[in-house]
């Protein structure tokens, strides 16, 4: 059994944080299912980006979108909405096996309306009626104005991806905002079954920050608060608040670990894989990372229900002068900026390549 399969057996889900049109017709997201465990997938501006200017799999369709006078972001929605439909068309077998609770793939809104909740909703309602799809997440960064626009979001029924979290009181704003939504679904008499949501936690940025100031503290940090994060994962499932809604039906939304490649080139190319091996959650990861794992991956105990040593950890930054609390807020912030700027190269990708295409056409 490789170790994907081992992660796969214990309780955790591989997810590709990846898509192409390529992957798509060439067989190779068809193999990752099938030989290596994903079920299901993520994507972003930078990953659409990459994709449409590293060949020509988009060229005929952008130059239609192009001649029907449609603008970039337009055109951007339409190429990602196909390639979305096709991951989750074969990710469509493992929705319907596991009830519902697998198989996604996510679509994010543009991130130039995060501070814009009544904006958000309106485009995640859009999206989600031109994806047509049960298995297709739609993802709302954390932010202090995605937090109602989440609520919302799930109100209406919709499932969602909620993205770039950085710390434990994100992360627990966004779980009551997770409940809220679901308690005002139920209130308009809503399946709470048909409702599914992960949060992100994003856990190497937060060490490539720290790792510029301190080598004796090299790679801890995102995994402390990784594990932080899973303890009140933990928590929610067992409080009451959550325990009515899962009497009326609701599913938990599962954590997921983001951006788990590692950055440091010194270090293990699967050390956030092997870190945060716990059952009913996530793990989605870049195939570079995917395909190492199976190669040489290690499946050793799950994080505790309690953390294990994260408080301890953490106590040794707060030592060492670090403070998490104003490192996560900075982070959260230019995670938004990082957002508008990789959204806003694709859109001029775009642009550029509607007018090469129609140059040449």
């Amino acid at each position: 059994m490789t170790p994907t399969q081992q992660l796969h057996e214990l309780g955790q889900s591989l997810w590709l944080d990846n898509i192409t049109r390529t992957m798509l017709r060439d067989g190779t997201l068809a193999r990752y299912i099938d030989e290596l465990s994903v079920t299901g997938l993520t994507s972003n501006p930078t990953i659409f980006d990459k994709a449409i200017t590293g060949g020509d799999a988009y060229d005929d369709q952008i130059s239609e979108l192009t001649e029907q006078g449609l603008e970039p972001e337009d055109i951007f929605f339409a190429v990602a909405i196909r390639d979305l439909q096709g991951a989750t068309d074969l990710f469509a077998p493992i929705h319907e096996r596991t009830d519902r609770v697998d198989g996604f793939a996510s679509l994010e809104v543009s991130p130039l309306l995060a501070d814009d909740a009544p904006a958000t909703i309106e485009q995640v309602r859009k999206l989600h009626d031109q994806g047509d799809r049960d298995n297709l997440f739609i993802k709302i960064p954390a932010t202090a104005p995605g937090i109602p626009a989440i609520t919302e979001t799930l109100a209406l029924g919709i499932s969602v991806n909620v993205t770039l979290i950085f710390s434990l009181e994100r992360y627990r704003a966004v779980m009551n905002a997770y409940l809220s939504g679901l308690e005002q679904a139920h209130a308009a008499g809503k399946d709470l079954s048909k409702i599914e949501s992960v949060a992100s936690f994003f856990v190497s940025r937060v060490d490539t920050e720290i790792d510029k100031r301190s080598d004796e503290l090299r790679n801890r940090l995102g995994i402390a608060v990784g594990k932080r994060t899973y303890r009140a994962y933990r928590e929610l499932l067992d409080s009451d608040r959550w325990q009515g809604l899962e009497d009326q039906g609701a599913r938990p939304q599962r954590l997921l670990f983001a951006s788990t490649g590692t950055k440091d080139p010194n270090a293990s190319d699967v050390l956030y894989i092997e870190a945060f091996a716990a059952p009913n959650t996530i793990n989605t990861m870049p195939d570079k990372t995917l395909l190492a794992f199976a190669d040489h991956g290690n499946v050793g105990d799950p994080i505790p229900a309690d953390g294990g040593d994260a408080d301890e950890v953490l106590e040794a930054f707060q030592s060492a002068g670090v403070d998490t609390d104003e490192l996560a807020a900075r982070l959260q912030r230019e995670g938004a900026e990082a957002f508008n700027k990789s959204w806003n190269d694709l859109l001029e990708s775009i642009e550029s390549e509607s007018r090469r295409l129609a140059a040449t056409g």
